[in-house]
């Protein structure tokens, strides 16, 4: 086993047992959380320790409003500063936080089964968005949920708040009637059971790639071991639906600011992808919705996902979409092979790997103290 020098989180001291993989994490109780399981579960599949390292960023510090920081992509630039640096071996996003742009040296990996894409309304006295009493007080940091609200609650006080979980909870029974909070967040914290209301995708959408993580790695990493454990842990039907939805948001080009729901199912090998762009206000929006049927290989069936997805996203810029909202619209062009813009390597199948199975997750871990790494802001939804 390796332990971390506290006073030098580059070295390691060496004891006895293979080196373990140094996996970077923000330090918050929902990143910790996230990442431990993936920790477990890559523990089992490379037969060594994992260690956590927390790193912090610009995002977790700076307590401005997230658009006007560059969006949630602040939460992983110091995560990739330092995984590039060779301070950390693997990476675990919210897909959601993820930047749709490449970045240069890093790929995704893996992508394990998703969790609950939904949002879920937390709020006083049980009550659901229909019987909120009249301008009550309801706090968010996203554009989208602001612009869903509005649109069906035009009365709400929608108020923006930063914190973590516990900190957004505590505000409700304070000085706030209601949040609204992604449903994978609270159940990976164990406080699903605070939701008053779970909000249907259908009138609904969440953010592109919602309830999914994803574990990033550089580029060229040679450690057949950690490669191998990584395309274990890979859920393909999950890595279809997210490359599908993140699709969308890169052909709009989406500001920071830029409200977009994005949904997409697989039912009986039919993909469908749906997505909705909205005013800032909620008084208008545009949804566009387009199937495909899913056949040939892992790839073939992530290259109808892109497809599709642009399809969604034309239709969109073709009914007004971009002057409803923050976007630059383009979808001419198609991405490069391997260089698709959904995601540094989301697009292309980890392997041939039977589902993930959170079953079996279980293996050592262990916890590094904090590093630090400096940030740089991006632009993201």
């Amino acid at each position: 086993m390796t332990e971390r020098n506290a006073d030098d989180p580059g070295s390691t001291t060496p004891t006895d047992g293979p080196a373990p993989i140094r996996l970077g994490t923000r330090a918050s109780r929902l990143a910790v959380a996230q990442s431990q399981d993936v920790a477990d579960r890559l523990a089992k599949a490379a037969g060594r320790p994992v260690e956590l390292v927390t790193v912090t960023s610009e995002g977790d510090t700076n307590r401005a409003s997230l658009a006007s920081l560059g969006g949630t992509g602040v939460f992983a630039s110091a995560l990739r500063e330092a995984l590039v640096a060779g301070e950390v071996d693997v990476l675990v996003h919210s897909l959601k936080d993820l930047p749709t742009a490449p970045y240069d040296g890093l790929t995704i990996a893996s992508v394990p089964k998703r969790a609950d894409a939904r949002d879920v309304l937390v709020a006083r006295n049980g009550a659901t968005i229909e019987t909120l009493p009249e301008g009550a007080k309801v706090g968010t940091g996203s554009p989208r949920r602001v612009a869903q609200l509005k649109a069906k609650r035009p009365d709400l006080d929608v108020v923006d708040i930063r914190g973590n979980i516990d900190t957004r909870l505590g505000r409700v029974d304070d000085d706030l009637d209601a949040v609204v909070l992604a449903a994978a967040g609270l159940g990976r914290i164990d406080r699903l059971s605070a939701a008053t209301e779970l909000l249907d995708l259908g009138f609904w959408p969440s953010a592109p790639g919602q309830g999914a993580l994803a574990v990033e790695i550089r580029a060229d990493e040679t450690d057949k071991g950690l490669l191998a454990a990584l395309r274990k842990l890979d859920h393909a039907p999950t890595r279809l639906t997210v490359t599908a939805e993140r699709e969308v948001l890169a052909k709009l080009e989406a500001g920071c600011s830029a409200p977009i729901g994005a949904s997409a199912v697989v039912d009986a090998e039919l993909l469908l992808v749906s997505a909705t762009v909205y005013r800032p206000d909620g008084a208008e929006y545009r949804t566009a919705s387009h199937a495909a049927h899913l056949d040939g290989s892992a790839q073939d069936r992530l290259d109808e996902a892109l497809e599709v997805a642009g399809r969604v996203a034309a239709e969109l810029l073709e009914n007004g979409a971009a002057e409803l909202a923050d976007l630059v619209s383009s979808v001419s062009g198609s991405p490069a092979e391997g260089d698709h813009s959904a995601g540094p390597g989301l697009a292309t199948p980890a392997a041939e790997q039977p589902a993930d199975d959170a079953s079996t997750n279980t293996g050592p871990t262990t916890t590094s103290p904090t590093t630090t790494s400096p940030t740089t802001t991006t632009t993201t939804d």
